[in-house]
């Protein structure tokens, strides 16, 4: 076969969407006959023995096939007429419509699906209803392209990143008024680098983008903001009646395992079972009639209780509708009884559209999860750990590299060491990917072809990265050691950082000491005090950061909004909260939180410190 061209990671997430579409079951993996029949839809230009032949290379025993082989698949019939007709077979899906233009690195038409700009409008318009910011923007007409220009002044995203994560952004660093286009390019800067803070994949979005209102880049970065607000509560560390949903012989830890997509089937299921129904596989194709939903309404909708909350019955008649259609629109005034009539229409019901589905679902949990904390003493509720500031930043980072799969639970979610492997080529070490183990795994021997996955990450880290990785074995990241494993992570995200500098320094070797002599060079230039280092007290005033944003920006920080002696720490978080906001308005992509400013911690100060830098070089 002759050689291809590289798969951009544009078109990687389109793919990823056209996977998802072709996956009916949404469980992962498509079967052969599924991939056939996309083939002969598509009209690629070649046997079908052909496409047989190639099929059978990649699987080789297996009747199914994951994402990655499917990546595999397309990579290797890449060529400008089968990129084409590929493309041509994925917008005859319902419901999909063609973007003018074509991507200059692959060729392919993008698309964008009409129905999720519905839902997403609708959605929007509701949740800003009463935003006097967002006056100038709503409501939008969801059957109109509102939607892709109301993005263009960056206001409505940094609205919807906040609503999502409640004080990302600080609201006095929006420019909201008398808005020129330097000040739409500072919002848009903001919403972009916060939504990158909260694990939001932009690598392939920039500020031109939303202004110009290139719809599938819209919808794709909103379905993420949104999507994270969702899932927010969707985390026992964070609602603890999800613990009602423990089966007989699970632990603890098998239930914290769960993602949230798996918590939402498994809550549902929950609430079917109480009801004597047919459990749920999926939000497709197992509830296209309607009566799941249905059932599912009844079981949560309030019942009254001695607090004063009134009961809302479920009219269930609509249930014997013989009409897939017209019942289904019948369950969703139903739901609409309950405030959750949102996401979905009823015909994206009747076609299983996976993404609305979750969301519909997702939003009818978050409004009436109908759990109760069990009163089980066998439980050890002591072993229940919330996630950890450093914990949060590195998981976000990670994300916003457009990690698969998603990192949804730290030491869970990389106990193959798969996502660090990505992590080691951001990084540009290069990982033998024929030595790496991958996914289906077989029960038998899960943990030992995982372990060997972590040995060779171990390994990587300490010969190619030349990390310090002293008393790190694979067992450690495997069984998900905090300590060991967060510092083999730093070192990643450290290197990272490091590596955009020295890109910027035509290959110049950068330490902690560079960072600092920069910083203070540029802060003595401005005539302001310098520091001594990381460790510096008066870093837990934000001032040094502040000071170097308005060096490297002159004019830029509203003095008149800080206070800057006598600080209590309610004024200290305050002028954290300002200077990170401020940080990322200027253009820099800063992932450490507020609270790691106010505290001193020495290396979330240095990413600062860092990311600061970086924007200087460009900017000087």
């Amino acid at each position: 076969m002759a050689t291809s061209a590289p798969i951009s990671p544009e078109e990687q997430e389109e793919l990823r969407e056209a996977f998802a579409k072709i996956d009916i079951d949404n469980n992962g993996f498509i079967s052969k006959s599924e991939l056939n029949e996309l083939f002969r839809a598509a009209n690629l230009p070649m046997p079908g023995y052909r496409v047989r032949e190639i099929v059978q290379e990649l699987i080789q025993s297996s009747e199914q096939l994951t994402f990655d082989q499917f990546t595999e698949i397309v990579h290797g019939l890449k060529s400008t007429e089968v990129a084409k007709t590929f493309r041509k077979a994925i917008n005859k899906k319902e419901g999909i419509c063609a973007v003018a233009g074509t991507s200059e690195q692959s060729g392919t038409q993008h698309s964008y699906s009409e129905e999720e700009k519905v839902a997403f409008v609708n959605w929007v318009n509701k949740a800003l209803e009463k935003d006097p910011d967002c006056n100038h923007l709503l409501p939008m007409d969801p059957s109109s392209n509102q939607l892709f220009t109301a993005m263009g002044d960056g206001i409505l995203l940094c609205k919807m990143i906040n609503l999502s994560v409640p004080d990302t952004i600080d609201e006095r660093t929006i420019n909201k008024k008398k808005l020129t286009p330097f000040t739409i390019q500072e919002n848009l800067n903001l919403a972009l680098n916060s939504a990158s803070a909260i694990g939001c994949h932009v690598v392939n979005i920039g500020a031109v983008d939303l202004k110009e209102g290139r719809q599938h880049l819209v919808l794709g970065l909103l379905w993420q903001v949104i999507k994270i607000g969702l899932f927010a509560d969707i985390e026992i560390t964070r609602n603890e009646v999800l613990m009602a949903l423990l089966l007989d012989g699970e632990s603890l830890e098998d239930l914290m395992k769960l993602s949230p997509e798996e918590l939402l089937l498994r809550w549902a299921n929950y609430h079917l079972e109480q009801a004597g129904s047919p459990k749920l596989k999926n939000f497709s194709s197992d509830i296209k009639d309607s009566k799941a939903y249905y059932t599912l309404l009844n079981q949560v909708a309030p019942k009254g209780d001695d607090d004063g909350v009134p009961a809302i019955p479920i009219d269930m008649t609509g249930i014997r509708e013989k009409d897939d259609l017209k019942r289904a629109e019948c369950m969703l005034e139903q739901a609409d009884r309950l405030g959750c009539r949102q996401f979905v229409t009823a015909t994206d019901v009747i076609r299983g559209n996976p993404k609305l589905n979750l969301a519909y679902v997702a939003n009818l949990f978050n409004k009436y999860p109908a759990l109760k904390k069990p009163e089980n003493q066998d439980i050890d509720w002591s072993s229940i750990e919330g996630e950890t500031r450093e914990e949060r930043t590195f998981r976000n980072w990670m994300n916003s590299l457009g990690v698969n799969p998603r990192v949804n639970h730290l030491y869970v979610d990389i106990d193959d060491a798969l996502v660090i492997f990505q992590l080691y080529e951001k990084i540009k070490v290069p990982v033998e990917w024929e030595k790496v183990n991958k996914p289906p795994y077989s029960k038998l021997g899960s943990n030992m072809k995982k372990l060997e996955n972590c040995n060779y990450a171990v390994e990587l880290g300490k010969n190619k990265a030349k990390f310090s990785l002293v008393g790190i074995a694979g067992q450690d990241l495997h069984s998900g050691n905090r300590t060991l494993t967060l510092a083999l992570l730093w070192q990643l995200m450290r290197r990272y950082t490091l590596n955009i500098l020295e890109e910027l320094g035509d290959g110049q070797k950068v330490n902690d000491d560079t960072i600092v002599s920069w910083v203070n060079q540029a802060l003595s230039k401005a005539g302001k005090p310098t520091i001594s280092g990381f460790k510096d007290g008066s870093i837990s005033s934000s001032m040094p950061v502040l000071n170097l944003i308005d060096a490297i920006q002159p004019g830029s920080i509203r003095y008149d909004l800080l206070k800057t002696e006598d600080l209590t720490g309610e004024e200290k978080l305050n002028n954290a909260k300002y200077a990170i906001s401020m940080a990322r308005k200027i253009g820099a992509r800063v992932y450490a939180l507020p609270e790691d400013l106010m505290e001193v911690k020495p290396k979330m100060v240095m990413t600062v410190f860092a990311c600061l830098m970086a924007h200087g070089l460009k900017a000087m």
